[in-house]
């Protein structure tokens, strides 16, 4: 058992005038204390003597005020003297309380990211999309991390620098986006942001004011939406197909009111995994320079594309700049790195900057520094071949398993890449009810009303396998035929 001890000095002040003796006035500051939180059950208290130099008062005072609490049970003492809250508080004890007002809002604005990311642990989930975080080289990333801080002399990453992000990791990010995704940047067309939600926000709030209309599909990732709602834009919504975007519904928009900018996932839709059409790529980018607007791209997982034909991004056809372009290296290195970019003209980005300076100056140096050497040592492309031929695998056998077990209850398409199906329930009127069953069979899906803010009545829901192998791709889906079997006989 780790002993535990107290690493920072507990401060407070005693109130000035009061007619309570000191020792009282201790006894009572502490009681409020271990009320409110702040000091919590077990925590061990200062000595008397120290608790004594930072209150100017005498030793004995505070002798005698630890004495009162402890016989008042707030605090214990132990063999050796020491003196500790007392472990048989209720740890509930300090939880925050807001006004009404502020609860609801916090509540509402954080509905659908919740829902999103809420798990039990008895529950075998199968996600959105998530990358499996057991692949993650823990090893090569601890010495590229060990490396930058042995050289930080020398890169200068422990100091304040550019809110854009260290040169050499733009710099890294450019040729790979210019090589790979045909694109034609430079560093100064590149912003190093805490992952793409961060990104997906930056944008909305330079280019979005109050009232502004913003489109998404119908059927988005929750997150970006509440992005832009946040600040400020008014959601319009066009329907998609399995050829993307409905772009002839997004020009009967654009022909009736202004519009300001579009998001869009075109490589692999969220939540449907549809590849947007080489034809509707260059219509909605006509659209943005006939209509005037921008229009966000969010690449979230460009690297797991399983086909041999490459798509390259609506950003690389961007001859008028209309296109913010959102990556993230999350998925292929760790989540909890929490490192993305986003690519538009210099003049843009420069804005962005100054947007980060607002929000926390600049990123993490370290973990930038760390990730350009995994760049350019060419241990992240060694780790996202390693990782496509295991999600390959895991595609393959979530396709095999469907066919074979779920044919009768669904429908739906191989999706040419991404880490997640989208699966067609046949019996539409069951979805409730398969939503139910499967929670008594402990098997989580995400259904299509997740994804929408107009409750759209379809009976889809979206199998991310990324995150599990195959035992446990192999388990769902035989816990999921279960829940479908049920529903079906009126179980």
């Amino acid at each position: 058992m780790v002993k535990r001890v107290r690493l920072w000095d507990f401060k407070f002040e005693l109130a000035s005038g009061s007619k309570l003796p000191v020792f009282m006035q201790i006894v009572q500051k502490i009681i409020e204390e271990i009320q409110a939180g702040r000091l919590a059950p077990s925590s061990p208290m200062p000595s008397t003597r120290q608790l004594a130099l930072n209150l100017s008062v005498n030793r004995k005072t505070v002798i005698m005020a630890y004495e009162e609490l402890i016989a008042q049970g707030w605090l214990s003492a132990t063999m050796r003297s020491q003196t500790f809250v007392s472990p048989n508080l209720p740890s509930s004890s300090g939880t925050p309380s807001f006004p009404p007002t502020m609860k609801t809002v916090a509540e509402s604005a954080s509905t659908n990211i919740a829902r999103f990311i809420t798990q039990q642990a008895d529950v075998l989930y199968f996600g959105d999309g998530m990358p499996d975080t057991r692949l993650i080289p823990s090893n090569v990333i601890a010495r590229a991390f060990r490396h930058s801080l042995l050289h930080s002399s020398k890169n200068n990453c422990l100091a304040y620098g550019d809110p854009k992000g260290i040169y050499a990791l733009r710099s890294s990010i450019s040729e790979m986006l210019n090589m790979e995704r045909g694109l034609y940047v430079t560093t100064d067309n590149i912003c190093i942001v805490r992952g793409s939600q961060m990104g997906i926000f930056l944008a909305a709030r330079v280019l979005v004011k109050p009232e502004d209309n913003v489109v998404v599909e119908s059927l988005t990732y929750p997150p970006a939406r509440d992005a832009l709602q946040s600040c400020g834009a008014n959601i319009l919504t066009v329907g998609l197909d399995e050829f993307g975007l409905r772009v002839d519904e997004l020009e009967e928009i654009c022909r009736k009111t202004t519009i300001r900018a579009v998001y869009v996932t075109p490589h692999h839709q969220f939540p449907t995994t549809v590849t947007m059409t080489a034809e509707r790529r260059l219509k909605l980018l006509m659209l943005a320079d006939k209509y005037d607007f921008y229009i966000i791209e969010d690449d979230y997982d460009h690297e797991f594309h399983f086909t041999n034909h490459p798509i390259l991004p609506l950003a690389s056809n961007d001859k008028q700049h209309r296109v913010l372009y959102v990556g993230s290296l999350s998925k292929v290195l760790a989540p909890a790195l929490r490192v993305g970019y986003l690519v538009a003209s210099s003049a843009l980005i420069e804005r962005y900057s100054q947007e980060i300076l607002l929000i926390d100056r600049q990123g993490n140096s370290v973990t930038e520094q760390t990730v350009s050497e995994l760049i350019n040592t060419g241990e992240l492309r060694h780790h996202i071949r390693k990782t496509f031929k295991i999600y390959s695998e895991r595609r393959r056998t979530l396709e095999g398993l469907i066919n074979e077990h779920l044919a009768e209850h669904v429908d739906f398409k191989m999706p040419v890449g991404g880490l997640a199906f989208w699966i067609l329930l046949k019996d539409g009127e069951k979805m409730q009810s398969l939503l139910k069953r499967a929670i008594i069979e402990k098997v989580g899906l995400l259904p299509a009303a997740n994804f929408s803010t107009e409750k759209l009545n379809l009976a889809a829901f979206r199998l991310g396998f990324g995150h599990l192998n195959l035992e446990e791709i192999t388990e769902g889906i035989m816990r999921l035929k279960k829940a479908l079997d049920a529903v079906r006989a009126n179980i």
